[in-house]
């Protein structure tokens, strides 16, 4: 049969990549992932309302006492604004994080979802695609949601700003590829502890709520190494429309680490689930 254009990548990555490892199926597991939140609808809906509970505090609250702070490229901006893409970037990694770390690993330890999976033509690789593509899809879910929100607010005052959605699945995808893969080292739900040490202090010193000028000089540093500063950043240039060659490196940050989670997860599960 005659290869179409459709075709062509898959079947390249078939020919690539070891027998086993790859069948071409993620697109069963996220469906799979779909019908199995089917019924779980509040669970999206807590997502959503998080952030939104964040921003209808700063805007009726702490934002009438800061009303203004030093926006990309040291403009002015309204504090609200300057929050609102932080906290759609937080949102984005939020919804990630949950299903690549909780999700993957009652499948993984409990449920024996994979095993079942692998018994069957589906590779490791298509399970690490198809989980990271739900956890994106979910996170993307929240990003629309969020979006809206901040346009019927006002918040959305540059054609750029449109671009905040796609901006967001990339750091969904990337924490969740990160968060997959690290899931599959953890032994037991106590150790999801380590989980939340690592998202909560990241969501509080990504430049979510202050500019990067107001930390001290080595804390700034570190700051700048955390992946979600660089999704909030890139977010807020974006946002009113302010762009600098930076915006490249955010974005390559972020594909680098997504592209190191999808290897490391399949490499994992290879070695787990395949022995």
């Amino acid at each position: 049969m005659p290869v179409t254009e459709g075709t062509r990548p898959r079947g390249l990555l078939l020919r690539i990549l070891p027998p086993g490892l790859y069948a071409g199926r993620a697109s069963a597991i996220i469906e799979r992932s779909m019908l199995s939140y089917s019924r779980g609808w509040l669970v999206f809906v807590s997502g959503v309302l998080e952030p939104l509970f964040y921003l209808v505090a700063f805007q009726i609250g702490f934002g009438r006492l800061v009303t203004e702070v030093a926006g990309p490229g040291g403009q002015p901006m309204p504090y609200v604004a300057f929050v609102a893409p932080a906290l759609l970037a937080a949102s984005a990694m939020n919804g990630a994080v949950f299903d690549s770390t909780f999700g993957v690993f009652f499948k993984f330890k409990y449920a024996k979802t994979y095993d079942a999976m692998l018994a069957t033509p589906i590779g490791p690789l298509d399970v690490a695609i198809g989980e990271i593509g739900w956890a994106v899809l979910r996170g993307g879910l929240y990003a629309v949601a969020f979006f809206g929100v901040m346009n019927v607010m006002g918040l959305v005052t540059s054609p750029w700003a449109l671009l905040l959605v796609p901006v967001a699945l990339l750091v969904a995808f990337a924490f969740a590829a990160i968060g997959m893969a690290c899931a599959t080292f953890i032994r037991s739900p106590t150790q999801f502890e380590f989980v939340q040490l690592a998202v909560v202090p990241m969501f509080l010193f990504s430049t979510t709520f202050f500019p990067l000028s107001v930390f001290p000089g080595p804390l700034q540093v570190v700051i700048q190494f955390l992946p979600l500063y660089h999704g909030v950043e890139l977010m807020r240039g974006l946002s009113v429309g302010v762009l600098d060659p930076t915006m490249a490196g955010h974005v390559a940050y972020l594909a680098a680490l997504a592209a190191f989670g999808v290897f490391a997860t399949s490499r994992r599960l290879a070695g787990l689930l395949l022995r």
